[in-house]
């Protein structure tokens, strides 16, 4: 059988709206799939059924569908998505009214908000939604009743592929390489054009005005190709695909409610232009339980941003801090004084003398964090230091949302495919489980006594890449490297011990690191640095999308001899 050809065209929900319509056109796909719930997704979601009970799903992608929904109906490919968010039967619903004669399936069941009970991670959190991530198999047995477009709430970001090329191939359950090698897939294309340049830090020499798309083609036995669309901006490199790959990982195993992969056995080739193969990958049973995505309301926040100006920065911001702490007295939780940039040695022009002071107060009283707190940031207009001024003045309190991530077991979700017909379709749990273990590295690796010729002080970034994003509360890095002569001294460089120096708030952080040499990569998670959460972080970067980028501007020593040419 030939390869299925999987195209993405969504990344989130805000994604770029003419990217159905481009991939429909000229991808050739065989499937069109949307990912379009982040993290932080639901909470967005339960903000409009809270409002609208037939809400709870991401209208854009209706908008998305509107211009080729004709063309679409007219012809054999399919489309599978996540847009069901909350409300998957309102969204199949919409897409009846938009055009009568589509067969709309759903895959349902995620919404385990009447058994939290049996779901760990709960504890302290009064939650609004919890849904489970469902594998693919739903969404298989949805194709395989003939559905043209499969409305998903819940399911696993990859599962959208695995679901896709389990149909088309014909797969087992326990066909776990293959499985195992959608799911890479899977993971390579679901975040639209990272994998194709976007978000890359070797971007620099790629035309990014525009990138295309992702194209997946999956063999029988779970090898695929990554691919975009010709003669569209961006590139499909080892390097581009590197970097998607490592995005959001843990340790050596992947994980999906279908199958666990192994990182470490995936190796990467560039076949041809825009074109890198993705193969070797070896699948094993999955976890008994899943992940369960639980958000909620959280506590009052308000904020304001401070310039500071010239000289004595820190002397500013703790004034300010001491100023503000005296004045609110205990009505808040936090009061979070950040200063962001540093003070410029001879400026040329204030804006390049400038810096600015992030002040985030949060608390369970309103008034004080909405109106006291306003109050009392305007009152040192006049009466703190040197060059104080709002960039905005301080607004009302609003709700903050909070996230929590929990397991329940696989055998407690209610996955449901509800076929065009109406038909009701029950999608067993898995029949073999495996106990899930991440596999980090167990030890740092020993640094040895190797002598080198000459070392100079450069950037990280001159020697290595890397991509950051998040989990909860986590961040993690992937850093990888080009050739052998680069891995060699990566492998023995980068200890967990070098990442705390490099990353000082991470010092009294627990740092965890796994080795994937097939990559030339090393992947660290630094739990607990992005605190609650996406939503309720208070750090700036929510979500660790620049921790990379300021580690490579890190300066360090290292051998002459692998600077890049």
């Amino acid at each position: 059988m030939r390869p299925i050809r999987i195209a993405n065209f969504s990344g989130f929900y805000g994604d770029r709206a003419s990217a159905l319509s481009d991939m429909f056109t000229g991808a050739d796909a065989d499937v069109l799939v949307g990912d379009y719930l982040a993290e932080v997704t639901m909470s967005v979601l339960a903000k409009l059924r809270e409002r609208d009970a037939t809400a709870g799903y991401a209208t854009g992608f209706l908008a998305h569908l509107r211009p080729i929904v004709d063309e679409f109906a007219s012809s054999e490919r399919r489309i599978v998505v996540n847009a069901g968010g909350l409300n998957p039967g309102g969204l199949a619903t919409a897409i009846r009214t938009l055009h009568p004669g589509l067969e709309v399936a759903t895959v349902s069941g995620d919404d385990v908000m009447d058994r939290l009970s049996r779901a760990d991670g709960a504890e302290e959190l009064d939650p609004q939604t919890a849904n489970a991530y469902l594998g693919g198999w739903g969404i298989a047995r949805a194709l395989e009743s003939g559905a043209r477009i499969v409305v998903c709430g819940r399911v696993a970001d990859a599962s959208l592929a695995v679901g896709a090329a389990a149909w088309w191939h014909e797969w087992r359950r326990n066909d776990w390489d293959a499985l195992a090698g959608a799911l890479i897939a899977g993971h390579l294309i679901e975040c639209g054009p990272q994998v194709t340049g976007g978000n890359y830090s070797g971007f620099t020499g790629l035309a990014l005005d525009r990138p295309s798309f992702p194209i997946a083609e999956v063999d029988e036995d779970g090898s695929a190709r990554i691919t975009k669309l010709p003669d569209a901006d961006g590139a499909v490199t080892i390097g581009t695909v590197t970097a998607q790959l490592l995005y959001e990982i843990q340790g050596r195993w992947y994980a999906n409610p279908d199958v666990v992969a192994d990182l470490t056995s995936v190796q990467l080739e560039q076949l041809a232009e825009d074109v890198v193969g993705v193969s070797g990958t070896v699948g094993q049973p999955p976890p008994p339980t899943t992940k369960v995505a639980m958000t909620g309301v959280g506590e009052w926040e308000n904020s304001v941003w401070l310039g500071v100006t010239g000289r004595h920065f820190e002397q500013k911001r703790r004034l300010l801090e001491r100023s503000l702490r005296a004045a609110l007295g205990d009505g808040l939780a936090h009061l979070h004084v950040e200063l962001i940039g540093r003070e410029a040695d001879d400026p040329t022009s204030q804006n390049e003398a400038t810096g600015f002071l992030r002040v985030v107060a949060r608390g369970s009283d309103e008034k004080a964090v909405g109106r006291k707190f306003s109050g009392a940031v305007v009152e040192l207009a006049l009466a703190n230091y040197p060059g104080l001024y709002a960039t905005a003045p301080p607004g009302r309190a609003k709700r903050c949302g909070v996230y929590r991530s929990g397991l329940i077991k696989q055998a407690d979700v209610h996955h449901v495919v509800t076929t065009a017909d109406g038909t009701e379709i029950i999608v067993d749990p898995p029949n073999e489980f495996r106990e899930f273990q991440p596999g980090f590295d167990t030890d740092d690796v020993d640094a040895g006594t190797e002598q080198v010729a000459e070392l100079v002080e450069v950037p990280l970034g001159s020697v290595v890449d890397a991509r950051s994003g998040d989990k909860g509360g986590n961040a993690n890095v992937g850093f990888w490297v080009g050739d052998d002569a680069r891995w060699k001294w990566l492998r023995t460089w980068l200890t967990v011990e070098r990442l705390r120096a490099l990353l000082p708030e991470a010092a009294e952080l627990p740092v965890k690191r796994v080795e994937l040499p097939n990559l030339r990569a090393i992947n660290v998670v630094i739990e607990g640095i992005l605190g609650e959460g996406a939503i309720a972080s208070l750090r700036l970067d929510a979500q660790a999308k620049g921790l990379s980028e300021f580690l490579l501007a890190r300066r360090v020593t290292v051998p002459r001899e692998i600077l890049r040419s």
